[in-house]
């Protein structure tokens, strides 16, 4: 009937669709520049093992650290936090160089942190890495 007051029913439904509408933006949303990570870096040091596990001029993916650690020559290392500045994901593969995230698609550069394609805006951030004695360390003080 046109005209007719919404029953109680309708506007619950539509107060309800609303929540879970802005709820779900909220959840893709690009506000945060580290996504929902919390601690998207390491707070203390990290061993990830032997040096050597890196390829020169390749990247490696630590999932368990969240880590993704990039040799360009040999010797040196780049290490970087592997959660998407986007919403948080861990990144789950490496390919050429490149970190891809799951959950909506985004691109990393592992040797730079830098976004090859989005819709992350902000690069991974930097960690603190070493090398001694033929092993990994990376986080605070490496």
């Amino acid at each position: 009937m046109p005209g007719s007051p919404a029953t109680r029913r309708t506007v619950l439904k539509g107060a309800a669709l609303a929540g879970a509408a802005g709820l779900g933006a909220a959840a893709c949303s690009t506000d945060s520049k580290l996504g929902h990570a919390e601690d998207p870096t390491p707070t203390a040091q990290v061993d990830l093992g032997a040096a050597d596990a890196v390829p020169v001029g390749g990247s490696k993916l630590y999932s368990e650290q969240r880590l993704v650690v990039a040799c360009p020559s040999k010797g040196q290392y780049k290490a970087f936090s592997a959660q998407c500045t986007h919403a948080g994901c861990l990144l789950y593969k490496v390919e050429d160089n490149e970190g891809h995230c799951p959950c909506h698609g985004s691109v990393f550069d592992t040797t730079t942190g830098a976004v090859v394609h989005g819709p992350a805006t902000v690069p991974l951030p930097a960690v603190p890495v070493s090398a001694r004695d033929g092993r990994l360390t990376a986080g605070p003080g490496a």
